[in-house]
């Protein structure tokens, strides 16, 4: 059998190395390691393929802390260091900025780490009874596959609702919908968590007591999910606080429904916003425009320094949803927000929306392309905060920035939202020349 020495990480966790010509993509290996490996899919230029032997072992690598690492598809580095986990998110940012965008920051941002364990406050779980196993699982599907890992826990979950997991799952054995019951969304808040099932046919009384006994006995309030987002309603307890998270550092709470976007780690949140505020240095006399704003995450904390902003979103319900937490917070005055497709944004529409001083810009993974693109003299800001949860994406438009729309790229670094995964966030910070 062959081996190989990885000489990087990809995007996705996985150990590169070449062999005879092609690329190999093997997961389970780190940088440096010499290994064997098994290819599971073989391309004219490329395989993929899984560690079989580890000969030449990484300092970096270290024992998974969950027993079900090897098995469950929720998270690709446990066995990296967990600062070694965010170096190579960094090495991957800046070669996407590199390579992508023919970028290069003038600054480097120290990495923000957040908490290793614990940490993620929203998840879909999926939910199967499955007869040759003669029970129910709940939990993350496993690697490469559309089965559900056989999970008894979960360390990225916070503690409480970890434990939940078999308990769940010998719920489900008990209702009359157990094979009806497909998914389970959590969310948890500062005063209440919630969980959302989702259900394709109608609960029966039985059914209703045993969830309400369920909520009572774990303390959680339980909503159900019928169809689309608008058939998401609280089902039990009817009277529990309503989710939210906060940041004191700018005096701000949010309220949302729990399948609202929100970021999956409020810890993290509150360090990527502080750092976002500051990037972005807000006046009480200017005027900034937040696009892709969701329900206000960073709208009201920039509205908090004084400025005026306007928050852009293409989704009507986290428009309304946004407007509502302005008021909340008392910063209607300050905040507006407005329901426009960013994706097909021109410069006319840009030009419509008046002058900014400066952007915060925050897009899901395409990023913000057309955004960019849409640029004039007339309509650029003198600074762009861009925060990003695709370093490829922000590559690409950090190359239509510096190199067409004469801006500088000042800064940019790693905060790390997902641990133990291969999940990128960073943000970047440009100038206009």
């Amino acid at each position: 059998m062959s081996s190989v020495i990885i000489e990087s990480l990809d995007q996705e966790g996985r150990g590169v190395a070449h062999y005879e010509g092609k690329v190999i993509f093997i997961e389970g290996a780190l940088i440096g390691e010499r290994v064997t490996y098994a290819s599971f899919r073989k391309k004219a230029s490329f395989e993929n393929a899984v560690t079989t032997k580890i000969l030449k072992s990484s300092f970096t690598r270290v024992q998974p802390k969950c027993v079900h690492f090897d098995l469950c598809g929720g998270c690709s580095m446990q066995h990296l260091d967990f600062r070694a986990q965010v170096a190579v998110k960094q090495r991957i940012l800046e070669d996407n900025l590199q390579r992508i965008g023919k970028v290069k920051p003038e600054v480097i941002l120290a990495p923000i780490y957040g908490e290793a364990w614990g940490y993620r406050q929203r998840a879909r779980l999926s939910v199967r009874h499955v007869l040759k196993k003669g029970k129910t699982l709940v939990g993350f599907h496993e690697k490469r596959s559309s089965f559900i890992a056989d999970m008894r826990q979960c360390e990225i979950l916070p503690a409480k609702i970890s434990k939940l997991l078999p308990l769940l799952a010998q719920l489900n054995e008990q209702l009359s919908i157990r094979d009806q019951l497909p998914q389970i969304e959590v969310a948890v808040g500062e005063h209440v968590d919630v969980l959302v099932l989702r259900i394709m046919q109608a609960l029966s009384p039985a059914d209703e007591a045993l969830l309400k006994q369920f909520a009572d006995t774990h303390q959680v309030q339980l909503w159900t999910q019928t169809k689309g987002p608008d058939t998401v309603h609280p089902f039990y307890p009817l009277d529990a606080p309503a989710l939210t998270y906060s940041m004191p550092e700018f005096g701000v709470t949010m309220p949302y429904a729990p399948t609202e976007f929100t970021q999956v780690n409020s810890t993290m949140n509150r360090l990527m916003v502080s750092r976002a505020i500051r990037l972005l240095a807000p006046q009480a006399q200017e005027s900034i425009a937040d696009f892709f704003c969701g329900l206000g995450n960073f709208t009201l904390p920039i509205a908090r320094s004084g400025a005026q902003v306007l928050g852009i979103e293409g989704s009507a319900a986290l428009v309304k949803r946004a407007e509502e937490n302005a008021a909340y917070n008392g910063l209607s005055g300050k905040a507006q927000f407005r329901a426009m497709n960013l994706f097909e944004m021109d410069e006319a529409g840009l030009l419509k929306l008046g002058h900014f001083d400066k952007w915060l810009v925050d897009p899901p993974r395409d990023g913000a392309l057309e955004l960019m693109r849409s640029i004039t003299p007339e309509s650029a800001p003198q600074r762009i905060v861009y925060v990003s949860c695709n370093p490829a994406t922000l590559a690409r438009d950090a190359e239509v920035l510096v190199h067409l729309k004469g801006y500088a790229i000042k800064a940019a670094g790693v905060m790390n939202m997902f641990p133990h995964t291969s999940h990128v966030e960073s943000i970047a910070v440009f100038e206009k020349i």
